[in-house]
Order: C-alpha cells, then structure tokens, then sequence
C-alpha cells in the first residue's frame, strides 16, 4: 500500500448508488469466468450473509460481516495485481479471496452498507500499527456522531473501541463524502483540500462502476 500523504481524494460513493446494490448477475459471471466456481461459491454466501442481516441490530451486522470478510487471505498489491497500490472492488476480493488491507476494509463496507447501516456510521480509517512500517487501514463504527468508534480490523480478530486499540495510531479518516483528521475519540475536524485526486480511490470507483454495467 503506497502512502500518498495527508491528502486523499474522496467521491460520493453513495451518488453511484454503490453502497446498497447488489451485483449484477453479468458482472457475477465476468469474475466466475476469471476466477473460477469458487468465486461464485463466495460471492453468494457474501450475498446470502448480507440477507441474512436484515432485522439484527447493528453491533451483530459488524460481528458477522467481520469475521466473514476476514477469512480471506492477506496479500500484498504487489504480489496480487502488480501494481504498488490497488483498491479492489468486493467482486475482485471475493474473486481471489485474498486482499490488503483496503480490500477488506471495502468489503466489509459495502456489506455493512447494503444490511442497511447508514454511511455516516462508516468510516475508513487511515492509522500507523505497530511494528509495522506500513500504513494500514481500518474500518470505523460510530454509532453516535461523537461516540468513541468500534475497529473492524483484518489483524485483529475482535472488535474493540479506538481507545482499546492502543497498537494503533489514527492519523485519518473519510467516509464516502468527507475527510477527517483523526483523533482517538472522534473523527476530528474536516481538512481543507479534500476534493484533491487520489488515483487508487478513483481507479476504483471505475472499477466499480464498470460492475454496475
């Protein structure tokens, strides 16, 4: 995962309509035909999961669909797809059942989003780990807007609050629409400069609507 500093570029994810609909049988098809049967096997118990989500309180969704997405296995971009840094699309996670970190805090997203929990909620967290010189990323649950946020994390199996996670140091945070510095019980204040570019987001997002088609 390549670093590009404070600034990140961020879309209206929820203007595409992206975080509530289901995948198109073309592009199931597209991926099974890449990826083979397996692929289909994942994406309709992912499916099968997300409906199964419908009357559970919010804290059960997040257990779920945590644990679900973290059974996949983590492998670097490089290795991957060739490339320094990559944003796959849940459909290209569940192809290769395998990701970075990214890619399972977008799928753990978008499921979370299509059982019905709000975007405002959701956040992606940039944070520093320890012991690792990497940059890594988390998925953040506020269930109240000044509330301290529950982690969903690949490297940690548990869903613990920020303040719990003292081996990570947030650095910030953007949910679909705003970026956020921030801070161990909030998300902080917005940043000037938000609406600048960031490449992996918007190859993303490309790809993503490539899907939808």
């Amino acid at each position: 995962m390549r670093w590009f500093g404070l600034w990140i570029g961020v879309w209206m994810l929820c203007s595409l309509g992206a975080g509530q609909v289901a995948f198109t049988s073309k592009a199931v098809e597209a991926v099974v035909a890449r990826y083979g049967e397996g692929a289909r096997q994942r994406i309709e118990a992912y499916d099968m999961l997300i409906g199964s989500l419908a009357d559970r309180d919010e804290f059960e969704k997040l257990i779920a669909v945590n644990v679900f997405v973290n059974r996949a296995l983590w492998v670097s971009d490089r290795q991957l797809w060739g490339e320094e840094d990559y944003w796959a699309s849940p459909l290209e996670f569940l192809g290769r059942n395998a990701g970075d970190c990214e890619d399972y805090v977008i799928a753990k997203y978008f499921a979370l989003r299509r059982s019905g929990v709000a975007d405002t909620k959701l956040f992606f967290t940039y944070v520093k780990a320890s012991g690792q010189t990497q940059p890594h990323m988390v998925l953040s649950y506020y269930p109240t807007p000044s509330a301290v946020p529950l982690v969903l994390d690949n490297l940690n199996a548990k869903i613990l609050p920020g303040t719990l996670r003292e081996d990570l140091t947030p650095v910030y945070s953007f949910n679909a629409s705003t970026l956020f510095l921030a801070k161990k019980a909030g998300k902080g204040e917005r940043l000037p400069g938000s609406e600048r570019q960031n490449k992996a987001w918007f190859d993303f997002l490309a790809n993503l609507e490539k899907e939808r088609l």
